[in-house]
């Protein structure tokens, strides 16, 4: 059978050890004659392995103790209303940054909580560049500053993170976590979905300073206060308990492999041999600057529509599926993500090559 390699945004590919692990247990975990499906959420056996990944976690990223680690459902999205919803308490006026679609989102979820400003875009140029923060410019009468580290459908990233002081940093790393080392104390809080890098959708992780809780207004559901996840260790109701198995199996994967500053040369790899080849084509372009292109989800397009389609259509027929770039930009996008070998990206790299060699009468320069 060929084998297929899947670029999807997300939800997208897990490692396949993690896939053969999970079809091992699926039927019978350790031996119980139960799926961890059918486990109770109070069980010895799902305790230790919530305990597990947040341990993993910790030492994956090395969180100090004064931070929590939650596994909370509803999505980044959630996030979104969460975040203000816990963080606007003194000033009710938070900092944001627009890099794209789901700062937009963010923004606009919490301008229904609070005062937002937005310190700084890149909207007049299309989302192509991580727009340059100047720290001096920062004022302290905020409760929070906002960022999304990588963004999934326009192919940026912040290749340094900003210096923001005494103001707590929040970061959207729903595309990136786990995929290169970040200094966790930059940041006042950190959220992520789990479907990029981490395991499957239905699970988001938050990663937040312990100096940050204790401000939720009391009236507000209590399932929107990160207390409420933080006093239960995120057992305050039935949590999407297969996800956070399938998650302690990716966390120990990569571990195993080396941990994230392994991970991160592999994922620097990966996309240098893609940029690589578009910046020389003739026919592919990638129009992100190169200071912010992402490791992880690059968007390229040829010059015109019909080109885009013939080669989807032989990428499909190679195995390179899910390619499609966003409905809002077009083109393609190859999301190479953690769990991404670097032989698909290889494989694509020899698709794309012959696909030019194939057209390359058509080619017109944009």
């Amino acid at each position: 059978m060929q084998e297929t390699y899947n670029f999807s945004a997300g939800p997208s590919v897990l490692p396949k050890p993690v896939l053969e692990k999970v079809q091992k247990e699926l039927l019978s975990y350790q031996g119980q004659g139960m799926s961890v499906m059918e486990m109770s959420h109070r069980s010895s056996y799902f305790e230790e392995i919530i305990q597990q990944a947040e341990a993993l976690f910790r030492q994956l990223m090395h969180i100090p103790d004064n931070y929590k680690v939650l596994f909370i459902q509803g999505g980044a999205s959630l996030q979104f209303s969460m975040v203000p919803m816990n963080l606007l308490h003194t000033f009710r006026h938070a900092y944001y940054v627009n890099t794209g679609s789901w700062s937009e989102k963010a923004i606009h979820e919490a301008k229904k909580i609070g005062e937002v400003t937005i310190l700084a875009s890149s909207k007049e140029q299309q989302f192509t560049k991580i727009p340059t923060l100047e720290s001096h410019t920062l004022k302290n009468n905020v409760d929070y500053l906002h960022i999304t580290t990588n963004n999934t459908i326009e192919g940026t990233r912040y290749s340094t993170i900003p210096d923001t002081g005494e103001i707590p940093l929040v970061a959207d790393m729903s595309s990136n976590i786990l995929s290169e080392v970040y200094d966790v104390t930059k940041f006042g809080l950190i959220y992520a979905g789990a479907q990029k890098n981490i395991g499957p959708a239905g699970l988001t992780v938050v990663i937040v300073r312990e100096d940050l809780l204790g401000y939720y207004q009391k009236d507000n559901p209590t399932m929107l206060n990160y207390e409420t996840y933080s006093n239960s260790h995120s057992l305050y109701n039935t949590p999407p308990t297969f996800p956070i198995y399938v998650t302690r199996l990716v966390l120990e994967w990569l571990k195993d492999l080396g941990g994230v500053k392994v991970m991160e040369e592999i994922n620097r790899e990966k996309a240098s041999l893609l940029y690589d080849f578009i910046d020389e084509s003739a026919l592919f372009v990638n129009r992100v600057e190169k200071e912010s292109r992402s490791l992880m989800n690059i968007p390229f397009t040829t010059s015109s529509e019909e080109l885009n389609k013939k080669f989807l259509e032989k990428a499909g027929s190679r195995g390179l599926v899910t390619l499609e770039g966003h409905r809002s930009t077009g083109g393609m996008r190859a999301s190479i993500y953690n769990a991404m070998p670097l032989e698909g990206v290889q494989k694509l790299v020899e698709c794309m090559k012959e696909f030019e060699m194939e057209h390359r009468l058509e080619v017109k320069h944009v």
